[in-house]
Order: structure tokens, then C-alpha cells, then sequence
């Protein structure tokens, strides 16, 4: 294994744990403790991550964004999922809104056999994934390129978002919480996500199960701006009745089991 590659595995098991220690890490991986040592102090300096004796922890900062080439590598049996049961809710013939979040590459990623369908995102590595479906069309925003998450932003993106109108948009974020609502790490991002959502008659949140009782940054929007709420795992009883008290249907898990909320 690379020792890039390490690191994408090592912070995917600090996302889902919170916490490593050397000595797991170095059993797992099969390297010398000195070499997980020095990898850990090299995410450190890109703000990953914060050492500790013997092992380290997640940074949580609120305005911590994680490059896309990390990002990519983690929670990936979750986000597979949340591709998997939002490809279900799109259909031939449909104009889609995908942000740029690796969630909506595996969204992209489960509808490549679609057909007559129109996807408009400000993300490349979405457009690179969907190059390969010939029968979908991609509008690209255009924008700000921003190279550490391989996205494009600014007042260009959100003008020609704006040009358009699409039958659904499919959302991520970095936090969602029951009081502060849905939260994001870069306000440029969540002001594209805001017109997305303004431009789109159907709204849907695509959100992993390690966002959730988190807040980030900038506050992106209330609940009962979605219509669908698409995660990997069954929520809690608590963020179900949330969820059911803003009329945001509900979808999780490999089941595809949904509660749509009472009326």
C-alpha cells in the first residue's frame, strides 16, 4: 500500500471512529509504529487530524474542509448506499441538480444507464463520472475553480444555476442537527447548494450517518426546505419525529424501508 493511500485509510477509520492509536494502526497496516507516526503528523499539518500521545483524533473544527482526495476515501460503503437509493428517484427523461459532494458521485455513479436524463452540477469529478453515460447530458456551472475540492463557486456558478430549473436537486452537507438545522464547512459551497435548492422542484438531502448531531459552519438551510431525507442508516426515534414534524419523507439503509411522514 502507498503511503497515500494509508492516510485515505487511516483518516476513513478516524471519520467512522472518532479516534486511532499507533499501535492499532501500525498492526493493521503492517508498518512500523514510526512510520504511522510520521503519517500521522503529516495530516496533522494539513489540519486533519490532531496528535496525541499514542495515537490521535479527529479535527472537528467547525470550518474544517477535507480534500476531496481524502474525502473520497472514506464512509464508502455508506455513501454507496445513499447512491444506490437516490439513483431510485431519479428517471428517464429527469433534469437533476448534483452538488459537489462525493455522495453525488456515487450518485452519478447509479445512473449511468439512464436515459434522456439532464444533470447540472458545479462538480468535475461528477461530470468526469458521467462522460461515460452517452445518453445523459451535462451543463457545467462554470465558476471559481476551487482546486482543493475540485468544485467551481462564486457568483459566475450561481448565475447560471439560476438559468435553469430542474425536477429535483440532490443536496449534502456537512452537519445536520435538530436545532441548528443544516449546516455546511464553505459558505461559497452553500451558497450554490442555496440556489440549487431555490431552482429545483424537488428537494433531497443525501446525508451519511456520521453528519448527523453535527454542526458546521455556515447555517444552508431548514428541514422543510427538502421533501426527502436519503441516508445509509435508520435514524433514531428522535430525528425521525424531527424529520416527520417538517414533512420530510424519510429513506434509509440497504432495505430502501421509508417512513413518509403523517399529514
Amino acid at each position: 500500500m502507498l503511503a497515500v493511500e494509508r492516510r485515505q485509510a487511516i483518516f476513513g477509520l478516524l471519520t467512522e471512529e472518532g479516534s486511532v492509536t499507533v499501535v492499532e494502526l501500525s498492526r493493521r497496516f503492517d508498518v512500523s509504529e514510526e512510520t504511522i507516526r510520521r503519517d500521522l503528523t503529516k495530516m496533522e499539518s494539513s489540519g486533519l487530524l490532531q496528535k496525541t500521545y499514542g495515537g490521535a483524533f479527529l479535527n472537528a473544527g467547525m470550518h474544517l474542509e477535507v480534500p476531496v482526495e481524502m474525502r473520497v476515501h472514506t464512509y464508502v460503503a455508506g455513501k454507496h448506499v445513499i447512491g444506490e437509493l437516490s439513483s431510485r428517484l431519479i428517471h428517464n427523461g429527469d433534469t437533476i441538480f448534483l452538488d459537489a459532494s462525493t455522495t453525488a458521485v456515487h450518485i452519478a455513479e447509479g445512473i449511468l444507464d439512464k436515459r434522456n436524463v439532464i444533470v447540472i452540477t458545479n462538480a468535475l469529478k461528477v461530470a468526469e463520472t458521467l462522460a461515460a453515460a452517452p445518453d445523459i447530458k451535462v451543463i457545467c456551472t462554470g465558476g471559481t475553480l476551487r482546486p482543493s475540492a475540485l468544485t467551481t463557486v462564486g457568483k459566475v456558478a450561481e448565475t447560471s444555476i439560476g438559468n435553469y430549473f430542474a425536477d429535483k436537486a440532490f443536496i449534502c452537507c456537512d452537519g445536520i442537527h435538530r436545532v441548528h438545522g443544516i449546516t455546511d464547512a464553505n459558505e461559497k459551497e452553500a451558497e450554490v447548494r442555496k440556489q440549487m435548492i431555490r431552482q429545483a422542484q424537488s428537494t433531497i438531502l443525501v446525508v451519511d450517518a456520521t453528519k448527523f448531531d453535527k454542526t458546521s459552519f455556515v447555517h444552508m438551510a431548514d428541514f422543510e426546505q427538502f421533501d426527502v431525507l436519503v441516508t445509509d442508516r435508520e435514524p433514531s426515534p428522535e430525528w425521525q419525529a424531527t424529520l416527520g414534524e417538517a414533512d420530510v419523507e424519510l429513506r434509509w439503509g440497504e432495505s430502501a424501508a421509508s417512513v413518509t411522514p403523517q399529514t
